[in-house]
């Protein structure tokens, strides 16, 4: 794969597919600006976290769990607590505490409702920045690795297929086509994935998770390829005019390996328009401008225009000394005081003459007297 940035490319590349008729030329299809679009991991995260919301489905407990029983306190003066109380006898069940969330088989504390705020609006220039956010970064190959896919033996990103592979039929046709242009090890790494969840999914009909592989985007309606491909582990097929950001940046992660076929390529530019020329599908709707067009900062500020408009460096600047403190310095406050020098060495000396005479004074009264010396 060349190492050259993908959306630097004016051109890019169709592949071609066994049914194609040879042609001496190689064909080629112009980029779409689309692929040139800002991207913008936080917008395609709030817009993924927020439309992934949309499919939840409203739960609750019961309104009557918990409460299903005539428990009433047995009130004060009997040496237990006056939460209410199941009446009858004869069981573990009698007398145990009732209603209260701290009981066993209680309600819930604040027991779930069904119209909590499930679903949530997103702007519609939101969603549209963050789709073709996502359709810029499968183009940029370190995202699309950095996402974990396979894209090692790819010719070259982003990958336009002919459109002879919208008619094939057959899921053994549709994997040598996949071999051919060298997405086979995607797809085997999406079927190797296959593992039983962790958790309590497995009970819930969610009982396999698995990895993620290519997604194929087609251009013509009730194509054959999409039987063909539906069955192939983890591969998915979506039509251009129905991108879907949940496709396009699973888990709203951006990068996701995508096969286009050459009419859906070719219709990206009457979908989302130009960064000047609107779009036909999205009524006067203009692709995003990068904040930068040049993200080089080095080479910007170094540039002769910015060089020539600076002010040049200051070198005749003076720096301030460090003020010093003269109490804790002697150096400094010899220069505003020479008699400290003075002054602190007699008061050394005396300090030296006082443990003197303190230590000669405590010698004689610790001598010990003799037996004469006690006599007399």
């Amino acid at each position: 794969m060349s190492s050259t940035a993908a959306a630097a490319r004016p051109l890019v590349t169709i592949q071609t597919i066994d049914s194609d008729m040879s042609t001496d030329s190689t064909p080629t299809v112009p980029l779409p600006d689309v692929i040139k679009s800002p991207i913008r991991p936080d917008v395609v995260t709030f817009v993924h976290s927020n439309i992934s919301n949309n499919s939840r489905q409203p739960y609750a407990v019961s309104r009557k769990a918990g409460h299903q029983t005539s428990a009433e306190s047995w009130g004060t003066g009997r040496a237990v607590s006056r939460i209410p109380r199941v009446p009858g006898g004869g069981t573990h069940r009698a007398g145990q505490g009732a209603f209260g969330n701290m009981c066993r088989g209680g309600r819930m504390f604040a027991p779930t409702r069904i119209w909590r705020k499930w679903h949530r609006k997103i702007n519609v220039n939101q969603k549209r920045y963050a789709v073709v956010s996502a359709i810029a970064a499968t183009a940029v190959p370190s995202l699309v690795l950095a996402r974990g896919h396979k894209i090692e033996t790819v010719p070259e990103l982003p990958l336009v297929v002919s459109d002879a592979i919208e008619g094939v039929e057959k899921t053994k046709s549709a994997l040598k086509v996949l071999k051919s242009i060298g997405a086979i090890a995607d797809v085997e790494k999406a079927k190797d994935s296959i593992a039983i969840r962790a958790g309590k999914g497995k009970m819930r009909n969610r009982r396999y998770v698995s990895r993620k592989g290519p997604l194929i985007v087609y251009s013509t309606e009730g194509s054959k390829l999409v039987k063909a491909f539906r069955n192939i582990p983890g591969v998915e097929i979506c039509h251009v005019d129905r991108l879907n950001l949940l496709k396009l940046a699973p888990g709203g992660h951006l990068g996701r390996f995508v096969i286009w076929t050459e009419g859906a390529f070719e219709k990206l530019d009457s979908i989302y328009g130009s960064f000047d020329k609107a779009s036909e599908k999205k009524n006067k709707y203009l692709l995003p401008r990068a904040k930068m067009l040049n993200g080089d900062l080095a080479r910007l500020i170094n540039s002769d225009e910015i060089q020539s408009v600076v002010r040049p460096i200051k070198k005749d600047y003076v720096r301030s000394p460090m003020k010093k403190n003269p109490l804790k310095n002697l150096n400094v406050m010899l220069k505003l005081n020479p008699y400290a020098k003075t002054a602190r060495r007699m008061a050394l000396l005396a300090e030296k003459q006082r443990s003197e005479s303190k230590e000669t004074k405590l010698q004689k009264k610790r001598n010990l007297l003799s037996k004469l010396n006690i006599m007399a």
